[in-house]
């Protein structure tokens, strides 16, 4: 299974590079809320909140419009979204984005582990 990863002992100094990366990637500008990778306040230090690859976005969708590929990543068809936000509601992470008509998710790119300078995220496969 392919996902995105926090590194253990790595510590996230709220630099936002990886939001940054994320949105400005996938819809060509910077906005916190188009971003599928979120910077939370935890005790007091900064948390980052990534897709865990759980499928409950998937299990959720009345569209069949999510599918698991071959190394484990839960998949959005554009073309059978419809743009409910049931998914997005589901998602334990809150990492789900509906901007526009469809949802997005995080698809393992490793974009934002490589925007990161504290090298917090990584790719990993188990």
């Amino acid at each position: 299974m392919k996902k995105l990863s926090v590194r253990k002992d790595a510590r996230c100094m709220a630099c936002l590079s990886c939001v940054r990366a994320c949105s400005e990637a996938f819809y060509k500008e910077f906005d916190q809320a188009k971003s599928c990778i979120q910077i939370l306040e935890k005790n007091g230090e900064p948390k980052v909140n990534a897709c865990i690859q759980c499928g409950k976005c998937m299990r959720t969708c009345k569209h069949d419009a999510i599918t698991q590929n071959p190394k484990g990543v839960y998949m959005i068809n554009k073309k059978k979204c419809v743009g409910c936000g049931e998914c997005v509601a589901a998602c334990p992470m809150k990492v789900m984005v509906l901007a526009g008509e469809t949802a997005s998710k995080c698809i393992a790119c490793g974009i934002c582990a490589k925007a990161c300078p504290m090298e917090v995220l990584e790719v990993i496969e188990k």
